[in-house]
């Protein structure tokens, strides 16, 4: 649920309470109910998420234990395009023209790549190191 929304439904509830509910007592029950019905919405909501983060979990463990390359390999395959994209884009673009013009050769341009793989690459960097932090518990 959006939270934005959450103070205009809590300001309209409290209206359609104050309307129903004019004794004090009864309005505190069923503002009590009210946040207890929320509250175990957010939890319904929090355990889906987790039970969908677990599955997933399951899935990449049998891509990863399957004995088929072209499952269990592509993950490796997108971490090393990731080194090579860097190795390029921050080793070999600024070091062959110098290397070339030093040598006396004319180079053109070389393309520039994006910085989105950066962040391609510090995600998998990030899981990872959570990885490594699972092995370091026992978790393996």
């Amino acid at each position: 649920m959006n939270p934005l929304l959450l103070p205009g439904i809590f300001d309209m509830a409290g209206k359609m309470l104050d309307r129903f509910f004019p004794d004090p007592t009864e309005r505190a029950k069923a503002e009590f109910e009210m946040v207890k019905m929320q509250q175990e919405g957010a939890f319904k909501e929090l355990d889906a998420q987790l039970q969908m983060a677990l599955a997933q979990a399951r899935i990449n463990e049998a891509e990863a234990n399957n004995s088929n390359p072209w499952v269990s390999g592509w993950r490796p395959a997108v971490g090393w395009i990731g080194v090579a994209t860097l190795a390029y884009q921050y080793l070999l673009r600024p070091m062959l023209p110098w290397a070339f013009s030093a040598a006396g050769h004319a180079v053109p341009e070389l393309p520039e790549l994006d910085d989105g793989m950066w962040e391609m690459v510090a995600l998998m960097l990030g899981f990872g190191g959570l990885r490594t932090y699972d092995k370091k518990r026992g978790n393996a």
